[in-house]
């Protein structure tokens, strides 16, 4: 909350050409403003119009409020001091900043007078050469876009989901850019779901592996059944997927059939596009848990029967053992009158009868499947 406070009174309106409000706080006075910021431009008719590395977050604002366009800025894990300045000097609401600077957040769309703050989970497939119980499938990370009338900010969160590619690829397509912020918002957007994609694939094939390993038929003398480990660690990073996409459902359609001021009309459709390869994969990660829910079940169905198995074996031989148990228990008596005691072929009478009772229950307990 003492962010929030500060954050407050560190904003000071001036006025844009149309009459709105601005931050008259000045980023080049506080150093540690752009140490965050890995990208910072002005784009004006679709084309970025300012390549010098070093433009501050404040020189693209002065450049846009002169000449017009937009400025994006691209920031990276910024600490409260470092975005404090820029959130600022673009008015930005004090509930997203302290969002966008701590993270973990669910994927949401929210609207703060005339900005809307977006929040996006970015997976990342970690590649790996063989699935164990302590295999880290995805990797989470998190885009956080800023969409007003003339600037677009984003600031990311983790080690992979960079968007320079995505800016170099975005300003190859002046006509798009040149719809303005939204066109970045929608880029984003559909950037984010396509990883989406391409990461649901990845595991389809891991839970293929697992389920095939499952249901076929072991061969002689290997265990029976799969890792559970295995199997729990596919659903929590299932569940991990799950997190990131369901949430971001309903946000993508109020940006596709809600309309907003922010969001220019040619744009909005294409959001559509976005929410209908979101539903499909929201589709794959639900069929996704519950094929893991069944594999599961199967795994620990035919480690039950495999132990019903064994069981039924030792108990097959220790009815075969208690024949010559029971015969050897009564012999060892040390009674004075006992049948065949002295007689001559008693003892190998007694070992052929305890060789045919033994044959007889093995050959019985062989044809009921038991051994």
């Amino acid at each position: 909350m003492s962010m929030i406070r500060d954050l407050r009174a560190a904003v000071r309106p001036s006025l844009r050409k149309d009459g709105s409000a601005y931050s008259s706080y000045d980023t080049t006075r506080d150093p540690t403003a752009a140490s965050a910021v890995v990208d910072c431009a002005v784009y004006r008719d679709g084309r970025r119009a300012a390549c010098d590395d070093t433009l501050t977050p404040h020189e693209a604002m002065l450049q846009v409020r002169r000449d017009g366009g937009f400025a994006w800025i691209g920031l990276h894990e910024p600490t409260e001091a470092e975005f404090a300045g820029i959130a600022a000097e673009f008015g930005l609401h004090p509930l997203a900043v302290e969002d966008a600077v701590h993270a973990h957040q669910r994927p949401k769309l929210e609207r703060y007078d005339d900005t809307l703050f977006t929040v996006f989970k970015t997976i990342h497939y970690v590649e790996h050469a063989e699935l164990t119980a302590t295999s880290e499938i995805v990797e989470t990370g998190e885009v956080m876009c800023f969409t007003g009338r003339d600037f677009f900010i984003t600031v990311r969160h983790g080690g992979h989901g960079s968007l320079r590619a995505l800016r170099r690829r975005l300003q190859e397509e002046p006509e798009l850019l040149a719809k303005g912020p939204s066109a970045v918002l929608h880029t984003i957007a559909d950037h984010v779901v396509d990883g989406y994609l391409a990461v649901a694939d990845a595991m389809q094939d891991d839970i293929d592996d697992v389920e095939t390993e499952v249901f076929s038929a072991p061969g002689k003398g290997t265990s029976r059944g799969v890792d559970a480990g295995r199997i729990y660690q596919l659903k929590r990073e299932v569940l991990e997927f799950k997190r990131a996409v369901s949430p971001l459902l309903r946000p993508m359609l109020l940006l596709s059939e809600r309309p907003m001021r922010l969001v220019d009309p040619d744009i909005q459709k294409y959001f559509r596009d976005v929410a209908d390869h979101l539903a499909r994969v929201q589709e794959q990660v639900v069929g996704f848990d519950e094929l893991l829910n069944s594999i599961l079940q199967a795994n620990l169905a035919q480690a039950a029967v495999a132990q019903n198995e064994d069981m039924r074996k030792i108990t097959s031989w220790a009815a075969i053992i208690a024949v010559p148990t029971a015969v050897c228990g009564v012999y060892g008596m040390n009674f004075d009158h006992m049948p065949e005691l002295h007689w001559r072929f008693g003892y190998p009478m007694v070992l052929g009868l305890i060789g045919v009772a033994c044959y007889a229950i093995h050959r019985t307990l062989k044809r009921n499947g038991w051994l």
